[in-house]
C-alpha cells in the first residue's frame, strides 16, 4: 500500500475514533440534560441483510446491514425511550432523552429485514413512501443504475444504459467499467452516482428504465405496508410520489406530486401520518406552503438538529442520518447527536 494512502488511513481511523470518544462522553456528560429536554428523529433507508454488502462505498450512506442494526437497536434502547414519530414531535421532552426511528422511500428490504428486528425489540417507526414506486416494478434510479454498473457493467443488457449515458456526456470512468479493487471501484461508483443526481427527474426515471428489469421490487407493495400498519408499530407517511426533487418542479408539477402522494396514503392506509417528508430533504417557502395547504403540520427534512420544544421550524424539522458506519459504531452516532446539539 502506498505510504500516503497509509497515512490517510491512519488519519481517518484516529479522526473516526475521537468522534467516537467525544460522542460518547457526550451521552455521559452534564449535557445529556439538553437531550432530555429535546428529541431525536434518526433517518434511515435500507437495511440489507448482508452486512458486507452493505458496508460498500456506494451503499454505505443509505444502506445498514442486518447485524449492525440489530447492535443500534440494542444501543437505542439502552440511551434512549423510543417513542412514535407523532408522540415525539407533540412532546420532545422526558425522563429519558427520547428518540424517533425514519425510513425514507419504502424500500422492500423495510419490510422483509428491518421489521422482524423492530418487532423484535418493541421499537415503533415511520416509514414514509414515495408512493409511485410501492406495488410497481418501478426502479428507484440510484439502484437501478448503480447496481447495474456494479454487477454487470460489461454485460449486453447494461448497453442501453451506457449509450443513455454517452449521449448525456456522462459516460462512466473506465476503471468503474473493469474489474479491479473492489472498495476502490465501489467509492468511485458512489462518486458517479452523485454526479447524476444533478439531472432532471424525468432523465434519471428514463436512464433507470432502460436498466435489465431482472430484479426484484425495490419498493414495498400495498399488501405489505397494510400488513406493517396493522402490527401497530409501523405508520406510514408521504415521501413525494414520484421522488422528485421538489423544489425543482413548476407550480402544477408540485402540487400534483403532493396531492398524488397525499391521495395515496389516504386511500391504502388506516391512519397515515400527519407529517411530510421531503425528498433528499429540499424544500422552499413555496413547497412549505403547498405541504400545510394539504393539511400537514409537520415535514421532515435531512438539516442535523433536535427536536426541542420551542423554536422548531415545524414544517422543516431536523433529523440525524444513520449509515452503515454510526451503525457499525454507535459512537459516531452520539458524535453525530452532538454536533446536532450544536447547530
Amino acid at each position: 500500500m502506498p505510504c500516503g494512502t497509509h497515512n490517510r488511513i491512519a488519519d481517518m481511523n484516529f479522526k473516526q475514533s475521537l468522534k467516537r470518544l467525544l460522542g460518547s462522553a457526550y451521552l455521559h456528560s452534564l449535557a445529556r440534560v439538553r437531550l432530555r429536554d429535546a428529541g431525536v428523529v434518526l433517518m434511515l433507508h435500507r437495511v440489507l441483510a448482508d452486512d458486507s454488502a452493505a458496508s460498500l462505498p456506494h451503499r454505505a450512506p443509505l444502506c445498514v446491514g442486518q447485524q449492525h442494526f440489530e447492535q443500534l437497536l440494542r444501543w437505542l434502547r439502552r440511551h434512549f425511550d423510543c417513542v412514535p414519530l407523532e408522540h415525539l414531535l407533540e412532546f420532545p421532552g422526558g425522563a429519558r432523552p427520547r428518540l424517533a426511528l425514519t425510513f425514507d422511500d419504502g424500500w422492500r428490504d423495510n419490510a422483509e429485514v428491518a421489521y422482524p428486528l423492530l418487532e423484535r425489540y418493541e421499537m415503533p417507526a415511520s416509514i414514509f413512501l414515495s408512493t409511485d414506486f410501492i406495488g410497481s416494478r418501478q426502479g428507484f434510479w440510484w439502484e437501478s443504475i448503480g447496481e447495474t454498473l456494479w454487477q454487470q457493467p460489461d454485460s449486453a443488457a447494461a448497453r442501453p444504459l451506457l449509450a443513455q449515458l454517452r449521449a448525456l456526456a456522462l459516460a462512466p470512468p473506465a476503471e468503474l467499467l473493469q474489474a479491479g479493487n473492489e472498495h476502490a471501484r465501489s467509492r468511485l461508483l458512489g462518486e458517479y452516482l452523485q454526479r447524476l443526481k444533478g439531472l432532471a427527474p424525468h432523465s434519471l426515471q428514463a436512464l433507470a428504465d432502460s436498466c435489465p428489469d431482472d430484479h426484484a421490487p425495490h419498493s414495498l407493495d400495498w399488501a405489505q405496508v397494510r400488513h406493517l400498519e396493522r402490527s401497530a408499530l409501523v405508520r406510514f407517511g408521504p415521501h413525494g410520489a414520484s421522488h422528485g426533487i421538489l423544489t425543482r418542479l413548476d407550480g402544477p408539477a408540485l402540487h400534483a406530486d403532493l396531492q398524488r402522494s397525499h391521495a395515496a396514503l389516504q386511500q391504502h392506509c388506516q391512519a397515515p401520518l400527519g407529517v411530510y417528508c421531503y425528498p433528499n430533504g429540499d424544500h422552499s417557502p413555496e413547497v412549505r406552503a403547498a405541504v400545510a395547504a394539504l393539511g400537514y403540520r409537520y415535514a421532515l427534512g435531512t438539516r442535523p438538529g433536535l427536536i426541542e420544544a420551542e423554536g422548531n421550524p415545524w414544517l422543516a424539522l431536523p433529523r440525524i442520518d444513520v449509515s452503515q458506519a454510526s451503525a457499525a459504531r454507535p459512537g459516531l452516532l452520539a458524535w453525530r447527536l452532538l454536533q446536532g446539539a450544536r447547530a
